[in-house]
């Protein structure tokens, strides 16, 4: 049996759930990335709602590929003994690689719902649904996390699996359903004609698409997002403002050449900053008329002194708003949105207080750099090696008490590597809590990545 597509196979999925269809009792999981465009198709043909159900493998240290267990969302953990006892994985180390994807889980979450709780589980009938399974470690977290939510009932749904680890499975779920079980059993991509990689954009769009996740609303101060029209001067710019209760500070997100508010790397560190408790500002530097114009000539996303001149307004603006004048002030841009943002933050010496470049380029701020007092944190990704030279050459200019320089190994120049940007995310979630706090002087911040310099 191949299948054609994730798509495909959850249709086929939902013909054997029919009988949990227009029930208002189910709930449909799906497990990202690649089980939540299954678990879309069968909770869209049942009509029932669909959530997420995080899950990720624990990898032994130097072999992170082979796994010695999986946790979930919830404290559900699996730990296979025979490979901690083989790989000769300490009890600490078990702790301490669990803390790490626990961490790791919560940004995850944070990127897919924002501040949007996660569906009831209790005394309801979930459907847990992935893409295929091969060992069964991640899902089996999932279901013992599950099982302490106590449900009324919980299925397990896959197009495909080897027979064994169904068999061990079914001892711990109400009903196991699986399309294909096949002795040979390699890798479940073997059994897709398409199995591309997906997004986090997609489920987060799949999501949206089920209505269990509205768009954006007009409710800041709740914890949801709005839509918003600023006035820079002489530009009225669109944006999306999130402000979580209690907010600690105010991140103003200065995108890179050729992009808009709707990029998905900004949105996912912005995302992780939520989750800390920082408010978001994510806003179009052009207006729709002079993006057309860059698209065609891509002279605007250079003309460092227009992005700043629209920072500052848009600083302003916030200053002018009565639930967001009293937090203090971060930016964080990206390619030329970073020397944009430290443009503007010299010109703001006592407003804007912390400044962090994703892969930007603060060697075109020029003669601003010297005169930045805000905290600056610089990360480049490794083989990045054009700019990470232009950022050591800034960083060398840069006169302010607090900065660093953060070079992450692995990682291109879009940090499009598994896991790079969520370093990225959380260093720099660090970085603003720290600054944002008062009183902080030269006091050096501990960013935790491994191999940073």
């Amino acid at each position: 049996m191949i299948f054609k597509n994730r798509e495909d196979a959850g249709r086929r999925l939902a013909e054997r759930l029919s009988a949990y269809a227009n029930r208002d009792d189910v709930t449909v999981l799906g497990i990202p990335r690649g089980g939540v465009p299954v678990a879309f198709e069968i909770a869209q043909a049942l009509n029932v709602p669909l959530d997420i159900c995080l899950s990720r493998k624990l990898g032994v240290p130097g072999q992170e590929e082979l796994a010695f267990g999986a946790i979930a969302a919830d404290d559900g953990r699996f730990l296979d003994r025979q490979v901690i006892e083989a790989a000769g994985i300490s009890e600490p180390q078990i702790e301490h690689i669990t803390q790490k994807v626990k961490a790791t889980l919560r940004q995850r979450a944070a990127l897919y719902r924002g501040h949007r709780p996660p569906l009831e589980v209790s005394g309801r009938t979930i459907i847990l649904v992935d893409d295929g399974i091969a060992t069964g470690a991640s899902i089996y977290a999932a279901i013992n996390a599950l099982q302490q939510m106590k449900p009324a009932r919980l299925v397990v749904a896959v197009p495909v699996a080897p027979p064994s680890t169904c068999a061990w499975l079914r001892n711990g779920v109400d009903q196991l359903i699986c399309l294909y079980e096949p002795e040979q059993f390699y890798a479940v991509g073997q059994f897709y004609e398409r199995f591309s990689q997906v997004a986090d954009e997609v489920v987060i769009d799949l999501l949206q698409r089920a209505g269990q996740f509205p768009l954006p609303v007009d409710s800041a101060r709740d914890g949801n997002e709005r839509e918003v029209s600023i006035n820079a001067g002489n530009a009225m710019l669109q944006g999306t403002l999130s402000l979580p209760k209690d907010a600690k500070g105010i991140v103003v997100f200065a995108h890179g050449s050729g992009s808009s508010r709707h990029s998905p790397r900004n949105r996912q560190v912005a995302a992780v900053l939520q989750a800390q408790g920082i408010a978001t500002l994510l806003f179009d530097l052009l207006t729709q008329e002079e993006e057309v114009v860059d698209l065609r000539t891509a002279v605007l996303r250079f003309d460092i002194g227009l992005l700043a001149g629209r920072l500052l307004g848009v600083t302003k603006w916030l200053k002018q708003q009565a639930s967001t004048r009293s937090l203090p002030i971060g930016y964080f841009g990206a390619s030329t949105g970073a020397a944009a943002a430290l443009v503007a933050a010299a010109q703001l010496p006592g407003l804007v207080t912390v400044v962090v470049s994703r892969g930007g380029r603060p060697d075109l701020a020029a003669e601003a750099l010297g005169k930045v007092c805000a905290s600056v944190l610089l990360l480049v990704g490794g083989q990045d090696e054009m700019v990470i030279s232009l950022n050591r050459q800034a960083f060398s200019r840069l006169q302010c008490r607090n900065k660093r320089l953060v070079i992450v190994p692995g990682a291109t120049h879009l940090f499009e590597e598994p896991g790079k940007l969520e370093q990225v995310a959380q260093a720099a979630a660090e970085w603003f809590v720290q600054y944002f706090a008062p009183d902080q002087g030269s006091k050096e911040i501990p960013v935790r990545m491994s191999g940073a310099r």
